[in-house]
């Protein structure tokens, strides 16, 4: 895997594909909705469960036979459901790094593959040939698998669509922290501070005092970095790195690629000073 991760080589193909995936999905709404940013959860990983139980439970039903008709329409199910998780997936992989590509690029090809066969045996089904049909289940069914754990290895080793943020919550002890002087925080702009060694952004907003983790979720770019902008009459913060917006006053995401909320912290003020504390 260390080896995939580092083949430059890749990325001949790769940086090609991910301008042309940019290029199609282009509309932010459409690419919002693809990050799962509407539901506050990355979609790809919940529409690749359903694919993936469809054609595993195919894969049972075929190994107890005589279930020809159940097991047809869940390969079929299956097929119908790879094209949404194919797209949710693509446009993740096109905001992600050059290691991250490459992993990713071998797992596209193996879905694809995948795909290709599951078609394959659900055409044969439908003619009634389900020995072939089968056959070609069982094949498809042991690429999917390796499949399953390229994605396994993007989320759980190289943090791709992963929070992030999140990790820093672990590095703040219990307890009120102070994080700075409420006379001192300037009116509708963040300012980066520091709770120990982990960075925060704080907001104020008149009376009322916001306070983030720094490192945005996605791919821990410097929120502190990023420009403020206005959506929906809501102060909001863009990350300079890849363009993930989230609210100020709740951590709300409310563009991609970051598909979760950013980590906020509880506040309060005691004695003109701003304490912040965990969730």
């Amino acid at each position: 895997m260390t080896r995939l991760e580092q083949a430059s080589g890749l990325d001949r193909i790769s940086d090609p594909l991910q301008r042309g995936l940019q290029a199609v999905l282009k509309p932010r709404m459409l690419r919002d909705a693809l990050h799962g940013v509407q539901v506050g959860h990355p979609l790809h990983p919940a529409l690749a469960s359903f694919t993936l139980g469809s054609w595993t439970s195919a894969a049972v039903l075929d190994a107890l036979r005589g279930q020809e008709f159940p097991a047809t329409a869940l390969v079929g199910v299956g097929v119908a459901g790879a094209v949404p998780t194919a797209l949710a997936g693509a446009n993740d992989w096109a905001e992600l790094d050059h290691e991250q590509r490459r992993v990713g690029l071998v797992h596209l090809t193996a879905n694809v593959v995948s795909v290709a066969l599951y078609s394959a045996s659900l055409a044969a089904r439908l003619k009634g040939d389900h020995r072939t049909g089968r056959i070609l289940g069982f094949a498809a069914f042991g690429v999917v698998n390796v499949s399953a754990f390229l994605g396994g290895h993007l989320a759980y080793k190289q943090g791709a669509q992963v929070n992030q943020a999140v990790s820093e919550l672990h590095r703040i002890g219990d307890g009120w922290h102070p994080v700075a002087d409420v006379s001192a925080l300037p009116h509708g702009m963040p300012v980066s501070r520091n709770i120990g060694e982990v960075p925060v952004l704080v907001y104020r907003d008149g009376d009322r005092v916001s306070v983030l983790l720094e490192r945005c979720g996605h791919e821990t770019g410097p929120l502190g970095e990023g420009r403020v902008v206005d959506i929906d009459g809501d102060a909001c913060v863009e990350c300079p790195w890849h363009g993930s917006t989230f609210r100020l006053k709740d951590g709300l995401v409310m563009h991609g690629p970051a598909g979760s909320d950013q980590p906020i912290l509880r506040t309060r003020i005691v004695n003109d000073v701003v304490e912040a504390n965990l969730p």
